[in-house]
């Protein structure tokens, strides 16, 4: 099943996606529940839907337009991004090996969060080497403590696509990422979420463009850590909420990778692609001072 959050008019929707149809059917939620986002589907029986909606006529909202608390990252996920990260220089991590022994987690702050076709905003007098990251997020639908890996997937409700962005000279310059992770805007998600159902983790394509240039390009059966061992990491004494976004780290082909280093600029296009849930893309605006 493939839901999209949307507004129409004032009002927020959550609704079934018929991509064929290129329409939208709303469920039949109050609009207090569907302020939420998909989350408002999590824990019930997948409500009746209403006449559907062309596609075109509505505004794409992120699936969970705001966390009810940070998301959960995994940082140096893929082999080959983390060779590359550790070579780059604002690896701060690097002193332990280029591939981490166990996942790194961080995280990033509900603000971050924006939709796909919302703009990516940087700001120049704060960092000079904004980067691009594609990842596959996973959304809890059961939550809980002490999660074995054998039963994480039970906790799964679905997926969606983030684009980690980061300011790698503000990630260099602390020790935690926090900070280079949580700026204004730097958290595109969507643009629909899919059912745990609807996609193999064993075997689904990640793909990201700038300004229609393939820089990465990888597979999520290519993950260090897998989608078990990450919740059963995160729950290991802290408890898992419904709702809660984790984003599962990113393949090699960020601008950080190359040399000299390919950051975005005011007018580039970030492009994810990751079949079962959609094309999340955002286009990179400069604040203006």
């Amino acid at each position: 099943m493939r839901v999209a959050t949307f507004t129409i008019g004032d009002e927020r929707r959550v609704g079934l996606v018929d991509a064929d149809a290129g329409s939208v059917a709303p469920f039949d939620l109050s609009a207090d529940a569907a302020r939420a986002g998909v989350v408002a589907l999590i824990g019930r029986a997948v409500p009746a839907t209403l006449s559907p909606l062309p596609l075109d006529r509505v505004r794409l909202d992120a699936p969970v337009p705001r966390p009810a608390r940070n998301i959960f990252c995994v940082g140096k996920n893929y082999h080959d991004h983390a060779h590359e990260f550790s070579r780059s220089g604002f690896d701060s991590s690097a002193a332990a090996g280029a591939v981490p022994k166990h996942p790194i987690i961080f995280s990033k702050v509900p603000e971050t969060v924006i939709a796909h076709g919302e703009p990516i905003r940087i700001d120049p007098s704060v960092s000079a080497a904004v980067d691009y990251e594609a990842e596959l997020a996973v959304i809890i639908g059961r939550g809980g403590r002490g999660i074995r890996a054998a039963d994480a997937l039970d906790h799964v409700w679905g997926y969606t696509i983030v684009n980690d962005v980061t300011a790698r000279d503000l990630q260099g310059r602390y020790s935690q990422w926090l900070i280079g992770k949580s700026q204004d805007t730097f958290c595109p998600m969507g643009p629909f979420a899919v059912t745990r159902d609807a996609l193999d983790l064993g075997d689904t394509v990640i793909r990201c463009l700038v300004n229609g240039e393939l820089r990465q390009e990888s597979n999520t059966r290519h993950l260090i850590f897998d989608v078990p061992t990450i919740i059963a990491t995160l729950s290991a004494g802290i408890t898992l909420q419904p709702g809660d976004v984790i984003a599962t780290g990113t393949p090699a082909g960020v601008g950080i990778g190359f040399d000299p280093p390919r950051y975005l600029r005011a007018g580039d296009v970030v492009r994810i692609e990751i079949g079962p849930i959609g094309v999340l893309e955002n286009r990179v605006e400069e604040i203006a001072r």
